[in-house]
This record gives C-alpha cells, sequence and structure tokens, in this order.
C-alpha cells in the first residue's frame, strides 16, 4: 500500500524531482502508518487483497465481456420486430457466503443489460429478465464461480 501511496503521490504532481520524492516518502509513510493505526489495515491483509487480485480483476474482465454480449442481445431483442419479448421472474439460491460477495453478485447481475435483481433474502435471489433467453444460466453463472473462488481464497 505505500507503494501505492508513493506511485500516485509522483503521478498526480507530474514530474518526478528529489524534493518530491522526498516528500512523496514522508507523506505515503504517514499515509501508511495512519490507515495500519487507526483503519485496522494490517500487512497480512494486503497479502489477502494480493492473492485475491488475480480473481478480482478476472472477475473484471468477465463482467465487462458479459455486459457487452448481453447489450447486444438486448439491442436485438428490442429491435427484432416479429419476436415477442418474454419478460420472467427468476429466484435462484447462492452458496455466497460474505454480504460483500452477494452484494457484488447482486450488482453485477442489475448492471448486466436486461436484467436487475429485485430482491435478496438471505442466499435467495430474485431476479427480472427482460427475455427467458436472458435468463438462461443466470443461477450457475460464471460471476458465481470466481466470487466463490474469491471468498474461498
Amino acid at each position: 500500500m505505500f507503494l501505492l501511496f508513493l506511485a500516485l503521490w509522483i503521478i498526480f504532481n507530474g514530474r518526478v524531482t528529489v524534493e518530491i520524492l522526498l516528500f512523496g516518502v514522508v507523506i505515503s509513510a504517514a499515509m501508511y502508518w495512519f490507515i495500519c493505526k487507526f483503519m485496522g489495515y494490517t500487512p497480512q491483509s494486503e497479502l489477502i487483497i494480493l492473492k485475491k487480485g488475480v480473481y478480482i480483476i478476472e472477475y473484471i474482465f468477465y463482467l465487462v465481456r458479459e455486459i457487452t454480449a448481453a447489450n447486444f442481445a438486448t439491442i436485438r431483442l428490442v429491435t427484432t420486430a416479429n419476436y415477442e419479448v418474454e419478460p420472467v421472474l427468476i429466484q435462484f439460491e447462492t452458496t455466497l457466503k460474505s454480504d460483500i460477495a452477494k452484494f457484488l453478485l447482486a450488482n453485477s447481475i442489475t448492471l448486466t443489460p436486461g436484467t436487475i435483481t429485485v430482491a435478496i433474502d438471505g442466499n435467495r435471489f430474485t431476479v427480472h429478465c427482460l427475455d427467458k433467453t436472458l435468463a438462461e444460466g443466470i443461477t450457475d453463472s460464471v460471476f458465481v464461480k470466481l466470487l466463490t473462488k474469491i471468498e474461498a481464497k
């Protein structure tokens, strides 16, 4: 985290001089001390984040890919004149344990065009889909698999 603070300091300054670098080291050290003392941050939590980082990047990649694919599917549904849209409300159970993982899953579903997370009750999700074709595979999506991997680390 210290290196991240220092890198941001250098980026925001726009140039590297001895004064900027020394002042950045002092400011970054002070910020690192602050988050360790008052925000419960530890070097162990940094290692956990680094271990999960690969899965988080993979999750973001799949999220962008699914948003793009759903955009084209939704455009196809809206612009096809002779296709009758059949909205559907589905419910499914998830094995995710943490509230953060459930929050990410619900928001990932809502960010994907054509689907909206209506309610979460414990482990039960209620999702409204613009068409029944958009509901296919939502219960065992790549989002659930990746969030399960992130929780396991």
